[in-house]
């Protein structure tokens, strides 16, 4: 007979598969619909609303860690096989970029630190890492250190990622930018390459997340893929018969991270959080609109590029909107390296300026 122990794994198992398997099902239904109705990156924007809602109605979702961080390598290699000479060629003029791209951060956490203090009586620790616009998880290890109030800033910065992830590709389409993925037009990397490619890039992600870098998984994805086409050795893209799956995917964790949030939370972050991402896009449009004013990038690919959402989420969107995938990923790695140096700066501000009776 088998153990008590043995059966409640194989119980535990199950309901985990179950969970999965509904997210899945939720998120795929929800990509389908998007597509049918002809929405701006429905791979992501569908499942992400559809997997957030059912979340929040009290349906148990999740994506599991192995799955997750496997589709961050798919989206990784991706953006990295955009990268050509040509693309090795412009980015001469990305420095001026980047460093409209700090100054814009800079402009996105003080206005916004400024927006929860007066108007929503946020403290300071809350209100900084609430607007914070880097890797959620890095974000959240920074809280889990001060007197920050934990779950008012996952909610926010998940409000964040959601809001952005529906934002940027309808912005994209208002602006007039012609949209649509073009996976479907570019040469296809042979089986056995694939296998190598997700295989080393999976090693290596391993490692930086060691590391403790953001991102990891997508760095190392990108990292392999990029070296790997300039140098010749690896020809052609993803499948769109793995990507779009892998896209779908990222949709639905993007969702899952509202289940389990109260009313009464959500209630309280919900107009804050959606308040200070509106500023945080209208800051970053302008600083896109700006850097379009001396470099010969499209605004549409600007603007995905500086838009702050989430750095996996933005990298599979710019391949869902065609824009400069390579160009893209750049900026926001530059992003999460500006804010590694610059956010336990401010941190330490606004601890000093908070006196030890604040401290935790």
């Amino acid at each position: 007979m088998p153990s008590d122990s043995s059966s409640a794994s194989a119980l535990s198992w199950l309901l985990t598969f179950k969970t999965v398997a509904t997210t899945l099902i939720i998120a795929g239904s929800g990509a389908g619909a998007a597509y049918l109705l002809g929405a701006p990156a429905p791979f992501l924007v569908g499942p992400s609303l559809a997997v957030a809602s059912m979340g929040l109605a009290g349906v148990a979702v999740s994506v599991p860690p192995l799955l997750r961080n496997v589709c961050f390598v798919i989206i990784g290699l991706s953006v990295g096989a955009g990268v050509t000479p040509d693309v090795v060629e412009s980015a001469r003029q990305w420095p001026l970029s980047f460093v409209i791209l700090g100054l814009s951060l800079l402009a996105i956490v003080l206005a916004g630190r400024w927006i929860l203090q007066n108007r929503w009586r946020f403290d300071p620790m809350t209100a900084l890492l609430s607007v914070v616009p880097g890797h959620l998880s890095y974000v959240l290890g920074l809280s889990a250190d001060t007197s920050g109030d934990l779950a008012t800033i996952s909610v926010i910065q998940s409000i964040r990622v959601l809001a952005l992830t529906i934002l940027v590709p309808f912005a994209v389409v208002l602006i007039g930018i012609e949209t649509g993925t073009s996976l479907a037009a570019m040469d296809i990397m042979t089986l056995p390459m694939f296998g190598v490619s997700i295989v080393l890039s999976f090693v290596g992600g391993y490692l930086l997340n060691r590391l403790r870098l953001p991102a990891a998984y997508l760095i190392a994805g990108l990292v392999w893929s990029t070296g790997s086409h300039i140098t010749g050795s690896i020809d052609g893209t993803v499948s769109p018969y793995v990507a779009i799956p892998a896209f779908i995917t990222m949709g639905a964790l993007i969702g899952t991270r509202f289940y389990g949030v109260t009313r009464a939370l959500l209630k309280r972050a919900f107009l804050a959080g959606t308040t200070v991402t509106l500023a945080a896009f209208v800051i970053s449009a302008l600083a896109a609109w700006s850097v379009s004013l001396f470099i010969d990038t499209p605004l549409s690919h600007l603007l995905v590029a500086f838009a702050p959402g989430g750095v996996e989420t933005m990298a599979a969107m710019a391949i869902s909107l065609n824009a400069d995938p390579a160009f893209v990923a750049a900026h926001h790695v530059m992003r999460l390296f500006i804010l590694t140096f610059l956010a336990p700066i401010m941190l330490g501000l606004v601890r000093r300026s908070a006196g030890p009776a604040d401290s935790p």
